[in-house]
């Protein structure tokens, strides 16, 4: 779970903000851990993730500011021991765990490294399914060609996309994809 983020545009650490009372960092974590063993939560450098939920993992990006590439970077090294690994942004807390099966179902049978789903015509780079090892490898590559945007590893690695159809038909209401960026966000 990539949370190493500024909050730029939230105009305060969006991560921490309540929402239902809770943490909206918890809610990510919480929707994770329905369907993964392990969640690793990538924070900033100097980050020691208290007042994470129980089982809650950190890792640390290596540097500040550096991207959320690099972030990702950061949690396939630690994910390295997994298959595979389920990427999505600490402030997406309402992420549905079927869309999220079916990404995995289709990793495990499609000759593919990474699974991303459809807005329209294009791929969203989150939520984002990928082979751990391949995955980490690509990255490790983008970043020392000083590529730092998540859509370049979907565009680098064997990427299915689950069309829109199919994953609305698992979450009519789209909250997969509702990710928090601005205060006005917490009331959609």
């Amino acid at each position: 779970m990539l949370a190493g983020g500024r909050s730029a545009r939230f105009g305060s650490d969006k991560l921490q903000a309540e929402l239902d009372g809770v943490p909206l960092l918890h809610h990510a974590v919480l929707r994770i851990a329905e369907i993964a063993d392990d969640v690793v939560v990538v924070l900033p450098p100097s980050a020691g993730g208290e007042g994470l939920p129980p089982g809650a993992r950190v890792a640390n990006d290596a540097t500040e500011g550096e991207g959320p590439l690099a972030g990702l970077h950061a949690g396939l090294l630690a994910a390295a021991g997994s298959d595979a690994a389920v990427v999505i942004g600490g402030d997406m807390p309402d992420v549905r765990t079927p869309v999220v099966a079916e990404m995995l179902r289709v990793l495990g049978e499609a000759p593919v490294d990474a699974v991303v789903l459809a807005e329209g015509e294009r791929p969203r780079p989150l939520p984002l399914v990928v082979r751990t090892g391949p995955a980490a490898d690509a990255v490790h590559s983008l970043l020392h060609v000083g590529r730092r945007r998540l859509r370049d590893v979907v565009d680098v690695l064997r990427t299915a996309v689950i069309d829109e159809g199919t994953w609305t038909a698992l979450d009519p209401e789209r909250r997969t994809l509702l990710d928090v960026d601005e205060p006005e966000d917490l009331t959609r």
